[in-house]
């Protein structure tokens, strides 16, 4: 029974074989005109190139804007802050943290970051004054002094 179903799938076989290479070679006698060659720096092809990449840069931007606004992830750092710096060696420092109401000092060293003391709220007085720890108030300061050494030495010279 099994030989029987296979020689007929055997004969079925050859003749679809058959019927698909005579029409193929139907084709081959009526078409022989080869297909239209594309230039492929065209400026169809490079306008189709540039609105592409468009559309992925679109599509990345969208994407990124989509995720940060509906992930549900709301920021780490919005009763957080770091308060001041202080550089210990090249690889070390300590770092002031206010996070809520208390303030924590830090010490960062590569790969360690360990809590040196915990100030009670209260205990650490931070300054109201903005402008006298912004950079245009430093860059100021440090402008006069130079002017000041600058006009030192100027004055020095002439004695």
């Amino acid at each position: 029974m099994r030989s029987l179903f296979f020689l007929a799938f055997l004969a079925i076989s050859q003749q679809i074989c058959a019927e698909g290479s005579a029409s193929s070679a139907q084709m081959s006698t009526q078409t022989a005109i080869p297909p239209a060659f594309k230039e492929p720096f065209s400026g169809e092809a490079l306008i189709q190139l540039v609105i592409g990449l468009l559309v992925v840069v679109v599509i990345i931007f969208v994407l990124s804007w989509v995720v940060k606004r509906f992930s549900g992830i709301s920021p780490l750092t919005k009763n957080m802050r770091v308060v001041g710096v202080l550089p210990l060696s090249a690889r070390e420092k300590a770092v002031l943290v206010k996070v809520g109401q208390q303030h924590l000092l830090l010490g960062v060293a590569p790969g360690r970051v360990s809590r040196l003391h915990a100030f009670e709220a209260g205990d650490i007085e931070e300054s109201s004054d903005k402008k006298a720890d912004s950079f245009s108030h430093r860059l100021a300061d440090v402008m006069k002094q130079r002017r000041a050494s600058s006009e030192h030495k100027a004055g020095g010279e002439d004695e």
